[in-house]
């Protein structure tokens, strides 16, 4: 097999079953196999088996094709170091030094919540960031320290605005988390886009049409092929409210962190392809603070209601229900072919 690097699309609908840690040690392996150290590769590694694991496949194994391309490119260091320096005793700054998201998390969010507990309110601004993965692994771990979680990040510019043609934000997620004592927190990870690209990436690779409004092909026309919109635009979601909150991630993301707008990082990108290069706001709020009242028991209250409107889900309920299975996952055999040869091939 010819083991290209990055993410293509793979006609090919079989699934192989691997375990968890089998899924674990590929990704490790990989990363490894092409110039990340121990501690960089099983930062990510461990994050791509909780996509796996919380049925997030697109954030998955189907990802490390494109780490390998960041890393032999050069754009992304397998061996950073993350810098964290205290701005304030509430604000960090947090230099990744190109380094890959997972790892940069693990120096930075333990600082945030201690400062955030002391304090109430704590923010990280994080630059020179590759962030190629779901959001809800920060502020998961926010709200296990009994935290609100907010956080959003920049990428490539494939998303037009509203009533345009032409691309100017990424797909622009924001992730929010709150907690629950001795319960899973309500997670929200989003993208502002209409559908995420490694979504409209999964449909076409599988040859499934997506909702119409979810972009638009190279000639501008609205469509529900996948493989035309992977080449075209998407669009955001719900019009001008989603291409407001895209522009809102733009700037949290952006200016605030004293990193790149999407189209700012694509011109970057054109030397060294792979994972993008940008910033990534995160903040962690405590409620036990900032609430003069019994936050928790009037939350709760709350979600009785809430779960009592019939065919409703709380965000993130259907991730942590597969969350309890620790058997194995059904992957993409050619995917996982894919992988093994870029293992194997040093």
């Amino acid at each position: 097999m010819d083991c290209k690097e990055g993410i293509e699309i793979m006609a090919d609908n079989t699934l192989i079953e691997l375990s968890l840690e089998e899924i674990f040690d590929l990704a490790r392996d990989t990363l490894m196999a092409h110039g990340a150290n121990l501690e960089t590769a099983e930062a990510v590694a461990k994050n791509v088996t909780k996509a796996e694991q919380d049925g997030s496949v697109s954030h998955g194994l189907f990802r490390i094709p494109g780490y390998v391309v960041a890393l032999k490119s050069g754009m992304a260091d397998g061996h950073a170091v993350p810098i964290v320096e205290e701005v304030t005793p509430v604000v960090f700054r947090c230099d990744a030094k190109n380094g890959l998201a997972p790892l940069v998390h693990e120096y930075c969010l333990g600082k945030l919540t201690d400062a955030a507990q002391r304090f109430g309110v704590a923010v990280v601004s994080i630059k020179n960031s590759h962030h190629y993965a779901a959001l809800w692994p920060e502020v998961e771990k926010i709200s296990e320290a009994g935290l609100v979680g907010l956080t959003t990040v920049s990428y490539l510019p494939w998303v037009a605005p509203a009533g345009g043609k032409t691309p100017i934000f990424g797909t622009n997620p924001f992730g929010f988390a709150w907690p629950r004592p001795n319960k899973h927190p309500i997670v929200i990870d989003m993208a502002t886009s209409s559908m995420a690209m490694g979504e409209v990436q999964l449909a076409a690779r599988d040859g499934r049409e997506v909702p119409l409004g979810t972009g638009l092909s190279t000639s501008g026309e609205l469509t529900t092929n996948a493989a035309d919109i992977v080449k075209g635009v998407l669009l955001p979601f719900g019009g001008h409210k989603g291409s407001a909150l895209a522009l809102m991630v733009e700037l949290l993301s952006g200016p605030l962190v004293g990193d790149k707008f999407s189209y700012e990082t694509e011109k970057c990108d054109e030397q060294k392809p792979g994972s993008t290069q940008g910033g990534q706001f995160i903040m962690a709020i405590s409620p036990n603070i900032l609430s003069d009242k019994d936050w928790d028991s009037q939350t709760e209250e709350f979600l009785k209601r809430y779960a009592a409107i019939d065919g409703t889900r709380l965000p993130g309920a259907r991730r942590h229900a597969n969350r309890k299975n620790k058997g194995q996952r059904s992957v993409n055999a050619k995917l996982i072919e894919k992988i093994k040869c870029l293992r194997d091939r040093k």
